[in-house]
């Protein structure tokens, strides 16, 4: 997006970076090789698209790499096609991720939106629809003035919340589509991997325990570059020392759970 792209605030940022990239020809003959060299980590591609046919299509080029997973981009708040829209409705959701699923057998992840009037709505469409794996939360719509010039600081005016500062809200929402998530027959189940304001290990547990089988650490980077290690080594640490044997025993422990004494 032009202009001013980002913004401080006392516990995160305000982004509008938007979706740069190079294209998915570019990303496959170029940044894809790059990516996979750096196994044994995972590198999951993540795909938007204007509308139906080009999310389908990017589906359809992918399917054909060897990148390992595609997380499906309903949520991004921060463009002007598509974006967001697609992952408000449960019914257009459903949609996009039917036609990805049917351009492609590699596992499907689907990025949620926070800013749905009905998420567990959404989550569950995209489930019966063929999803693989929930990630969740994308950035909150937010905005920002510039008071010298009394005018909005982001030419799009509204830009995506991330940081610490949404953490609580991105906990409930993993927690809320966990609880759905159990109500489902075993077989139809899928992952969720909670993303939004983790920096800690801490936050990790805490999400882990709201039922996410991951976690995704994004904001945290800009201040910190080595907290991803800080969380692995503090998680293994907590889960040693509380008799933990794997992530799958404590997840979703607190699920149903009256309030802690």
């Amino acid at each position: 997006n032009p202009g001013q792209r980002v913004v401080e605030t006392p516990a995160g940022n305000i982004n509008s970076i938007g979706l740069q990239n190079p294209g998915i020809p570019h990303f496959i003959g170029h940044e894809l090789p790059e990516m996979l060299r750096l196994s044994p980590a995972v590198s999951i591609v993540n795909l938007a698209g204007s509308d139906i046919a080009s999310y389908a299509e990017g589906a359809r080029l992918l399917d054909a790499t060897d990148a390992p997973m595609i997380e499906l981009n309903i949520s991004c708040p921060n463009v002007s096609a598509g974006g967001m829209a697609w992952g408000t409705r449960p019914d257009i959701a459903a949609q996009v991720v039917t036609a990805v699923r049917a351009a492609t057998s590699k596992p499907l992840m689907v990025k949620l939106s926070p800013n749905a009037p009905d998420l567990v709505a959404v989550a569950m469409a995209c489930v019966e629809a063929g999803a693989d794996a929930l990630s969740l939360i994308n950035t909150i719509q937010a905005t920002a003035i510039d008071i010298e010039s009394g005018k909005p600081v982001f030419k799009r005016i509204r830009a995506g919340l991330c940081g610490p500062a949404i953490k609580p809200i991105a906990l409930r929402m993993v927690y809320d589509v966990s609880e759905a998530m159990q109500r489902l027959p075993p077989e139809k189940r899928i992952p969720i991997v909670g993303m939004g304001g983790i920096e800690r290990w801490q936050d990790a547990v805490e999400f882990i325990m709201a039922g996410a089988s991951a976690v995704q650490i994004g904001s945290a980077k800009f201040s910190n570059p080595a907290v991803m290690k800080e969380v692995i080594d503090g998680l293994a640490r907590f889960m040693q020392s509380h008799g933990y044997a794997d992530i799958e025993a404590m997840r979703g422990i607190a699920i149903g759970q009256p309030a802690a004494d």
